[in-house]
């Protein structure tokens, strides 16, 4: 058998997919989320891209469209390292989740996500579109599914011990998490260093490996 890569998702990666002109559009949607919030339109997308409106209806298809695809963009920046299922150890496993959990903190902490999520906050269960499903589909659920393969792969290995991948997913979320995210969007000035994400999500992987990781041993050894 060949070497078995489980990949970070089995969803393709939004960050490929888009060319270089779309990913500079999307940048400018979330600048203007961080300066004008809920008065986002497709006129001023494009006003601020140097585009059509045409260019975007063709692109996104409409207002729901083009938020996705920004939700979608900002949650790529935050990677899983595929691991080898088949040579898969303790170090490579832990430096995937390290890198997963740093990422998350920085796009968490940045200008644009904690606009975007106050206004997804903002329009959950009012009726004025559907951002806040949006976000939970592309962003929590997405990362998901992207991490699960991971936590199922280190389970195979014999390096973690779990029932339901869910559940462990979740506990790794929180350890990441904490109550830096709700802080952030009450207004916090939190000095998210560099430094301190790193060590957050060292912190966060040892704790989660402290309660997951197999107590035997690989294969019971």
């Amino acid at each position: 058998m060949g070497r078995k890569l489980l990949q970070a998702s089995a969803e393709i990666d939004s960050s490929e997919v888009l060319t270089e002109r779309q990913k500079v559009v999307l940048d400018a949607a979330l600048r203007l989320l961080v300066e004008e919030g809920d008065n986002l339109t497709m006129t001023a997308v494009a006003r601020r891209a140097s585009c059509s409106k045409e260019t975007l209806y063709k692109w996104f298809g409409d207002r729901d469209g083009l938020l996705t695809a920004t939700v979608q963009w900002q949650a790529s920046k935050v990677r899983v390292v595929p691991v080898d299922g088949e040579r898969l150890d303790l170090a490579s496993l832990t430096a995937s989740l390290e890198g997963f959990a740093s990422d998350w903190l920085k796009v968490i902490s940045s200008d644009t996500s904690i606009a975007l999520n106050r206004v997804a906050v903002g329009h959950a269960g009012s009726g004025k579109d559907d951002l806040g499903a949006i976000v939970l589909e592309n962003g929590r659920f997405a990362l998901a599914r992207r991490l699960k393969p991971v936590l199922l792969a280190g389970k195979q290995a014999g390096l973690l011990d779990f029932t339901d991948a869910e559940m462990a997913f979740r506990t790794f979320f929180g350890l990441v998490a904490r109550d830096v995210q709700i802080r952030l969007l009450l207004g916090d000035r939190l000095e998210l260093t560099e430094a301190a994400i790193g060590g957050d999500a060292v912190r966060a992987t040892q704790q989660f490996l402290a309660l997951y990781g197999a107590k035997t041993g690989p294969q019971g050894l």
